[in-house]
């Protein structure tokens, strides 16, 4: 998440503007609190991010921010018409909510998006906190899950390799 604050404020997302304009902020969280728990995130279909190809319709990721509203009045049409919003905040159903199913206030339910190309790519949600099972909250139940975060870095080394 921190990473993702970093790219927007060195306008490296969502980078509309190529000359690195910051075009959006992450700012603090509408509850005025911390928020450290389990999210659920639609994958949007007209996404253009490698990150989040192939991934269910909905996967389950920790998020642990304080500062993590993301707001971009100026470009949210433009955001929207170019496939660049990657991940939005639901339920486990795939539905919008008000908090805490967005647990920051984000505009239009935002946790993650790319810049035009697809290949840079923020989000507020740890997807590095979701690679074995163990690390899901009811493992010992048996319910590890399809590793949702492990499937955004497995993205990442195709998409690398692809270039290569």
């Amino acid at each position: 998440c921190n990473g993702f604050q970093v790219l927007v404020k060195l306008g490296l997302l969502p980078a509309n503007d190529r000359d690195w304009v910051q075009e959006a902020a992450l700012t603090y969280n509408e509850s005025g609190r911390f928020e450290a728990r389990w999210v659920y995130l639609k994958v949007e279909p007209d996404s253009r991010s490698v990150f989040t190809k192939d991934l269910p319709d909905v996967i389950y990721l920790p998020v642990r921010h304080g500062e993590g509203r993301f707001l971009a009045p100026d470009v949210m049409d433009h955001l929207r018409d170019n496939g660049q919003i990657a991940l939005r905040y639901t339920d486990e159903n795939g539905n919008p909510g008000a908090y805490p199913v967005n647990p920051n206030g984000s505009t239009d339910d935002i946790a993650g998006l790319s810049d035009p190309t697809g290949r840079i790519f923020g989000l507020m949600p740890h997807p590095e906190v979701f690679v074995r099972a163990s690390q899901h909250p009811r493992w010992t139940r048996g319910q590890g899950g399809a590793l949702d975060g492990m499937g955004i870095f497995r993205n990442a080394v195709h998409s690398a390799r692809d270039l290569g």
